[in-house]
């Protein structure tokens, strides 16, 4: 398969049926179009017949802000958009593109050109046809409201539409890896009728929305449930095979774990269980642990630092802190050894990227006093023997809980008092970008499918706006990473482009706006009854129109 950063080289493909495997023949050129999925099938490959009707239910934790990622990218928002509202294009587990929307699309020659033949016959839910002007309206909303789409679009100069089937994207310089940007949860295509009027990111079709997805929303049950039905008008027909999907939120981490073993919930990505019980449910025969579907997004655990805070500002008062960390405990007793220490903020997933050689700063505690006491935080000056107080502020989860509760203690040995804030996940945003109301902050944030969409968000200084969540969250400030960054967005040579991105994060671990910790294990815990659930690169992250339950 030619790839996005192939450039100048003209990429066509066409497809129409569900998997993108119809019309494909005679092409020559290019690689095998089969998804991996096909080739050697995951746990939650369609085996078998599907059968239509029931009921599937999805746990997601924690509850998400909204249901329509067009001006968000929080992780839960993320599983439950594309259900209801779909993307140009949708990929295999190796980030091949496949139809979805578009059926067809080439790039020009020189990388500034992308035309989208889009399907026809589609519907939103509400009745009105589906049409190249809603392509064109929401490819604007990403790039405006967007955390990731700011930048991923920031090069497109406007989308012509010359008929009703036809999207072409101008853009100002290449976007090397724009095509495969475009999958529902990261890019998704909104209707023009109910978002020509006002904030995209306050509109009430978030919270309700109608697509043209396999599943119709009926209703959301604030911390309990959201409620979806078989959309009889789908496309894609027969899909979808299930008659009703249900997303369930469970707050409490066991009887996450217990509803899951009593088959109460029939699918649970990001290992959404206490760390503890992974091995144990692992063994359950009712129960598989599938490793896809998690391509596309590649999740980091990171300590965040808000460089607001003057005596954060002073780069030997952060380094203390790095040298208190002792990783190998963060990876063995906090995260239960559900992950792999990194040195950088790549994931080691996003291979051609990845760095493995950067400096860590060891653990050291003697070291760490000593780099407080010339930054002038000496024992007392906090009052007690204290020489620092921060307030930190984890990511409401069991992992970024058990990570805060180890620096609070590591930290404690080195004279900085740590105060923890536990909130729900809403509190926890606006705390985080809006109200900037935190020294410390652990996260777990998606490096996506390639470091302009997913890393570049969290460094880049024009990504720093109060109030947009999921991005330079320390205030992070650098020149050169910024003309790193801004000249890998747009290089389409891969080896300059790597060169770019191994510079940058050499930038990072000696600036250390924030101390990535680890890779993590992602596991999708799926009824065994279950088919069908996970066969593309975002897994339970996709529309789930394939979806069935085997009797």
């Amino acid at each position: 398969m030619t790839t996005p950063t192939a450039f100048p080289r003209r990429l066509l493909l066409q497809g129409g049926a569900s998997l993108g495997l119809t019309g494909l023949t005679g092409l020559t050129g290019l690689t095998s179009l089969v998804p991996s999925w096909a080739q050697a099938p995951a746990a939650g490959a369609t085996l078998g017949t599907p059968v239509r009707g029931g009921t599937l239910t999805v746990l997601i934790d924690p509850e998400p802000p909204t249901l329509t990622t067009i001006a968000h990218s929080a992780g839960a928002s993320v599983l439950i958009s594309a259900k209801t509202t779909e993307g140009l294009l949708t990929y295999d587990f190796d980030l091949s593109p496949q139809p979805q929307l578009a059926t067809a699309w080439s790039v020009s020659s020189d990388g500034l050109q992308y035309t989208f033949a889009l399907r026809r016959g589609v519907k939103w839910h509400d009745g009105k046809p589906f049409t190249s002007a809603d392509v064109a309206h929401s490819i604007g909303l990403l790039k405006q409201y967007h955390p990731r789409g700011r930048a991923t679009f920031s090069s497109v100069a406007e989308v012509r539409t010359p008929d009703a089937y036809t999207a072409v994207l101008v853009l100002s310089k290449p976007v090397p890896y724009l095509l495969t940007a475009l999958s529902a949860a990261e890019s998704p295509i909104v209707p023009k009728h109910l978002y020509e009027s006002g904030k995209a990111d306050a509109n009430p079709n978030n919270n309700a929305p109608i697509g043209t997805g396999p599943f119709v929303f009926k209703e959301w049950v604030r911390g309990s449930h959201v409620t979806y039905e078989r959309n009889p008008e789908y496309w894609d027909n027969p899909k979808p095979y299930v008659d009703r999907l249900i997303v369930r939120f469970i707050p409490d981490a066991a009887a996450r774990a217990a509803a899951i073993e009593k088959g109460e919930v029939h699918l649970s990505p990001g290992t959404p269980v206490p760390l503890g019980d992974v091995e144990r449910l692992r063994a359950r025969p009712n129960l598989v642990f599938e490793p896809n579907g998690y391509q596309y997004i590649n999740n980091v655990s990171r300590v965040e630092f808000n460089l607001e805070n003057p005596a954060l500002q002073d780069l030997r008062v952060r380094q203390a802190i790095a040298h208190a960390i002792n990783r190998q405990v963060v990876q063995k007793t906090v995260w239960y050894g559900q992950g792999r220490l990194i040195p950088g903020p790549v994931h080691p997933a996003l291979k051609k990227f990845y760095v493995p050689g950067l400096p860590v700063l060891p653990h050291d505690v003697k070291q760490a006093e000593a780099l407080l006491d010339a930054a002038g935080f000496t024992r007392g000056k906090a009052g007690g023997n204290l020489r620092l107080k921060l307030a930190l502020v984890p990511i409401p989860n069991e992992g970024g809980q058990r990570t805060a509760e180890y620096l609070k203690q590591s930290l404690g040995r080195i004279g900085i008092e740590v105060t923890i804030g536990a909130q729900d996940f809403a509190t926890y945003v606006r705390r985080v970008y809006a109200d900037r109301a935190f020294d410390l902050h652990v996260s777990v944030m998606s490096n996506t499918f390639d470091p302009t969409v997913g890393i570049q968000r969290l460094y880049w200084s024009k990504n720093f706006k109060k109030g947009l969540p999921f991005s330079n969250g320390s205030g992070y400030s650098n020149p050169e990473v910024d003309r790193l960054l801004e000249a890998a967005a747009v290089e389409v040579d891969e080896g300059r482009r790597s060169a770019a991105f191994a510079e940058f994060q050499r930038h990072i671990v000696r600036d250390l706006p924030d101390i990535t910790l680890l890779a993590l294990d992602n596991y999708t815990i799926a009824d065994r009854r279950v088919r069908g659930h996970t066969v593309s690169a975002d897994g339970i992250a996709g529309n789930l129109a394939g979806a069935w339950i085997a009797a």
